[in-house]
């Protein structure tokens, strides 16, 4: 199994991905905004976007939106395709996606709004926090696109202040994660120094 950005070849995919998509709103009974494959296509070809594939076979995808003109960055759509649950799939192209949000616009806080337990666990190991909706994106056009959740007239009565999902935030200004990224860092040039010495002593 390969986990990768997403380029124009895999384009091909994007009505899979809608029906899983589809398919796993129908079976949880939970809220999952749904997309046209044409939306689909553009984060395909685009880049902003994680595909897992199984010898060329869907496994799991996940893309990532930006609004606020890239204040905001949210990775939506997560979605494994039921014959590959259960294997930590989720986890490994949410981390992949969650990455590439970061390299792709690194000043930008990174927001998720979820009603699965499995997604809010996977949302603190990377380092988000939860939050009131008034903390996330005041775009408009994003909160549309929850039109298509069978919760929405619960965000609706509460004039968007809250609804069954839980919010989640990542700051890169925050303090704890600041501290992260310096410690991260630190322990990769430690890694790097580990194998160029390894490396050294093995041509010897």
């Amino acid at each position: 199994m390969k986990i990768s950005i997403t380029d124009k070849s895999h384009s091909i995919y994007a009505n899979t991905i809608c029906e899983t998509i589809s398919n796993a709103a129908q079976i949880r009974g939970t809220g999952i905004a749904k997309r046209k494959p044409e939306y689909i296509i553009s984060k395909i070809e685009r880049g902003h976007a994680v595909i897992a594939l199984d010898q060329g076979i869907f496994v799991g995808f996940c893309y990532i939106e930006s609004w606020n003109h890239g204040k905001f960055v949210a990775n939506s759509g997560l979605i494994v395709h039921p014959n590959y649950r259960g294997k930590g799939i989720a986890k490994q192209i949410k981390k992949k996606v969650f990455e590439h949000s970061r390299t792709t616009f690194p000043k930008a806080k990174i927001f998720s709004i979820t009603t699965g337990l499995a997604v809010m666990k996977l949302n603190s190991n990377l380092g988000y926090k939860p939050v009131t909706f008034s903390e996330l994106t005041s775009d408009q056009t994003f909160w549309k696109g929850c039109q298509t959740c069978k919760n929405y007239d619960v965000l609706q009565r509460t004039n968007q202040t809250m609804c069954l999902c839980t919010g989640m935030l990542y700051d890169p200004e925050s303090k704890d994660n600041k501290v992260k990224k310096v410690k991260d860092s630190t322990f990769n040039r430690l890694k790097n120094i580990k194998q160029t010495l390894f490396l050294k002593k093995e041509k010897k």
